[in-house]
């Protein structure tokens, strides 16, 4: 058991040795507090450790530099926005080559079709469109699935993640029943007119919602990432595709965060066979990009429900979409970056952060599990693999996650925020993941002596 008296004086050492490390990012931040919320440029960044986040400086590969000059391993990688390392050359030399041949022009380009090529070779889904996010491929194909069915209801996972998409902001009750998750703001309406709560791994709960007849999609992660890491059973995936094609159900798959099991995310490693898929972040190498993929089936009941005249007022698209900028970064990431080799590589290291983590939970007898997810590794304070969303969310420990983090953070390494989650690149080095584990040596040394 960790003695919370000794976290409490740990931590404020912490908090001191911060504010000791950071002085220009503190002034930045006081100048910041006067013209954004918080003082950061987007609201998550408040729940970073300390008394304010850092000011980046300069980022590349797999490190980055602080303003007061601190240096950092990056095991956050911009929450898997950035897995191909900072700023990696063959998606820079892209980026630079494009912008001077134009960035958005609402017309397609010869990296349109090479991407879509190359997507629908990764994940078996022959037809692609762009997006800007994966938030927006979500939407998108939820709206599609309304189309296709004529039904309303959306299923998703319990503790779920997928953007800021409405129908996903649900949770379930101590009755089991569909409501609104804590911090949800503005569902337009009651989320239980829209959403079916479902845990993972939970088959018979998920032909039950099924059986309704109301259900337009299921929309998940083949793997929970954003509670922590909750691994499919056995069969559980293939189970659900095919309750999905026996109730009339369309099934969507998210890759965004799985694809750091390999080029071509769950899907391809365990053949699954979704309608939808949806992806983003990564495949940009650090550009601002989604895109969704879908069956021919998909894309011909589509057309016989979309007119040509109205095409672009049905919700579906946006101006910046496939624009010439990001394609030229997926077409470069895709090829040269989230290469076979490079996963292999990344998938090594991670699991050699995983085995290091676990020599010294071992070591310590903190009684801690780790969970692994290819290029992600991530380490949760209970003694067995959750296999739930909720299992998940109950092994949290906020004050304690603070503290580690900020530890970390003046040890030199950044973790994912709001996990225990290390990301592996292809410019993290062996070197680096074995610094780590020193590092984390010497905080469970601490916590428990």
């Amino acid at each position: 058991m960790i003695n919370r008296e000794r976290l409490k004086a740990l931590h404020k050492i912490e908090e001191e040795r911060f504010l000791i490390r950071t002085p220009k990012s503190r002034e930045r931040f006081n100048q910041a507090k006067k013209v954004m919320p918080g003082g950061v440029p987007m609201s998550w960044m408040t729940k970073w450790p300390g008394a304010y986040p850092v000011f980046v400086a300069s980022a590349n590969g797999a490190h980055f530099v602080d303003l007061d000059g601190n240096k950092y391993i990056d095991l956050c990688l911009g929450d898997t926005g950035s897995m191909t390392g900072h700023s990696p050359e063959p998606t820079v030399a892209a980026i630079s080559a494009q912008m001077k041949l134009g960035m958005t022009a609402m017309l397609p380009t010869g990296d349109a079709v090479k991407v879509s090529e190359e997507l629908a070779r990764r994940f078996g889904l022959p037809l692609w469109q762009f997006t800007v996010s994966a938030t927006d491929a979500n939407r998108h194909v939820i709206r599609y699935s309304r189309l296709i069915t004529g039904r309303k209801k959306i299923i998703v996972i319990d503790r779920c993640y997928h953007g800021s998409v409405d129908e996903s902001f649900a949770t379930l009750d101590s009755n089991g029943k569909t409501i609104s998750r804590e911090g949800n703001i503005g569902a337009p309406v009651p989320l239980d007119m829209t959403t079916i709560v479902v845990e993972f791994n939970d088959l018979s709960g998920m032909e039950s919602a099924l059986k309704s007849g109301e259900v337009a999609a299921i929309l998940m992660e083949p793997a929970m990432t954003n509670v922590g890491i909750v691994l499919p059973d056995d069969g559980y995936l293939i189970k659900v595709g095919e309750l999905a094609r026996k109730y009339g159900a369309l099934w969507i798959i998210d890759e965004t965060h799985t694809i750091s099991v390999g080029p071509g995310g769950m899907t391809r490693a365990l053949n699954l066979k979704p309608d939808f898929l949806t992806i983003g972040k990564a495949i940009g190498g650090g550009i601002p990009v989604g895109t969704f993929g879908m069956t021919s089936e998909i894309a011909s009941a589509i057309a016989d429900k979309v007119e040509r005249e109205v095409v672009d007022t049905g919700g579906i698209g946006g101006t910046l979409a496939g624009n010439a900028l990001s394609l030229a970064a997926m077409r470069a990431t895709l090829t040269e970056v989230l290469t076979e080799n490079n996963f292999k590589k990344m998938i090594d290291l991670g699991n050699r952060w995983c085995d290091g983590v676990e020599s010294v939970i071992k070591e310590t007898g903190l009684g801690w599990h780790v969970n692994r997810l290819g290029a992600r590794g991530e380490y949760m304070f209970q003694a067995n693999a959750p296999r739930t969303g909720r299992e998940a969310a109950d092994a949290g420990d906020f004050e304690l996650e603070q503290y580690i983090h900020l530890r970390m953070l003046n040890d030199g390494f950044l973790l994912t925020p709001f996990h225990n989650m290390a990301l592996i690149s292809p410019y993290t080095s062996a070197e680096d993941v074995d610094a780590h584990t020193v590092a984390f040596r010497a905080l469970c040394n601490q916590l428990v002596n």
